[in-house]
Parts: structure tokens; sequence; C-alpha cells
């Protein structure tokens, strides 16, 4: 029997993301152990999440370092000490550089607020509504040097209604996030998906198009 996946979880505020994963691995729908969670906020609401779980939580703050490639050596040690399987970026406000891509590469996702390769960057909601689109969503993809350019691997979808605005659109696109998060981290935790030559691949095929979540949570194989 193949140990539980080992994830550390990386954030920079809230932490909601995390907080849906340590209720699936509670309810027992996640095969996986979150091993640590990191942040470069001290303040962080994730870290008092991850405490209360019982979860080994570190701080790293990146204005304690005299550059930024100084700060990603000093991440990705930190990383390495748990042995992580996957770790996941979840409103991790930070862009990590090589030393952290290096030795994690196929094994790092992150979640952005669009779907990609739409938007990539900051102030998706905006962006989407400025440009009148009808939908907007959210993306997990696998992470490389280029921002939020890495290759998708699942998205959810969601309407843009009329009197949207960038809050109410994010406010309804957070708790499909969650989801999308739990159903795509599943599909790691039943080591079913893959990176390779730039392309990912589930169960040995590579994937045409992203997998979408389903209404009932799961991905749409």
């Amino acid at each position: 029997m193949k140990e539980p996946l080992r994830v550390t979880v990386l954030v920079s505020g809230s932490g909601t993301n995390l907080q849906a994963l340590i209720d699936a691995r509670e309810v027992g729908r996640l095969d996986a152990d979150i091993i640590h969670v990191i942040s470069n906020v001290t303040d962080a609401r994730g870290l008092e999440r991850a405490s209360r779980a019982g979860i080994t939580t570190s701080v790293l703050k990146h204005g304690g370092f005299a550059d930024r490639a100084a700060f990603d050596r000093a991440l990705a040690l930190l990383i390495a000490a748990g042995d992580p399987h996957l770790v996941v970026l979840a409103g991790f406000m930070r862009i990590v550089g090589q030393p952290v891509l290096d030795p994690f590469r196929g094994r790092m996702i992150n979640l952005h607020p669009s779907l990609l390769p739409l938007y990539r960057g900051t102030d998706t909601y905006q962006r989407a509504l400025d440009a009148g689109d009808t939908q907007h969503g959210a993306s997990i993809h696998f992470v490389t040097e280029e921002l939020d350019g890495g290759p998708v691997i699942a998205q959810v979808v969601i309407p843009v209604l009329v009197d949207d605005d960038a809050a109410t659109l994010a406010a309804r696109l957070s708790p499909m996030e969650h989801r999308l998060v739990v159903a795509t981290v599943e599909l790691f935790s039943r080591h079913r998906v893959e990176c390779s030559d730039g392309a990912t691949f589930v169960d040995g095929n590579r994937l045409d198009r992203p997998l979408h979540l389903r209404d009932d949570g799961h991905l749409r194989l």
C-alpha cells in the first residue's frame, strides 16, 4: 500500500483553500497528509488554521532577505525539510524562482483566479468584467518559470452576472475554488496526474484541455 500523499501548502492570507483541504482530509476524502504550512506573512490566518489542525507551520518573511534569490533558496530548503510529494500554492503572494522550481518541478501546483491562459497576474476579476466576459473561473496549473503559464490541470467555470462587480464575482468564485483544490489534490493522492514535456497527463493520457469540475465536486475525466 502506498503511503498517503505528503503535501506542503504555501499561504499568504486567510487560508480558506487550506481549510478546504484540511476538512477533506478529516472526512476521509483525501488520502493525504498536510505535513507543513509555510507563509511569508507573520499574521496570515492560514497559519492559525494549520495550528488548530495540528499541522507544523513556519514563517519565512521575504523582507528579511537581501534579495529574491536568497529568499527562494531559504524557501526551497524549508519546503525540502518536509520531503513533500506535492507543494500547493494556495494564495501564496510571491513569485517563486529557480531555486524553488528546480527541486520541485512537476510537484508544485498553483491556484489562479482566472480561466488560464486568460488574465495571468493580478486583478483578474476586474479584467474579466472590463472585457465583458460572460464567464469567469479558476485554474490549477503546474508552476513553471512563466508566470501563471505552466500546464493547466483543472478549471472551474462560473457565469458573470449582469450586476457583478469584482467583489461579488470573487465571493461567488471562492467556494468553487475550494472544491477545485480538493478535487485536484485528490487526483494527485491517487497518483493519476503528472507533468511531462510541458504537458499534463492523467492516467498516462495527455490532456488536450483542462479537466473541469463537475457539480458533484469531482473532476470530469
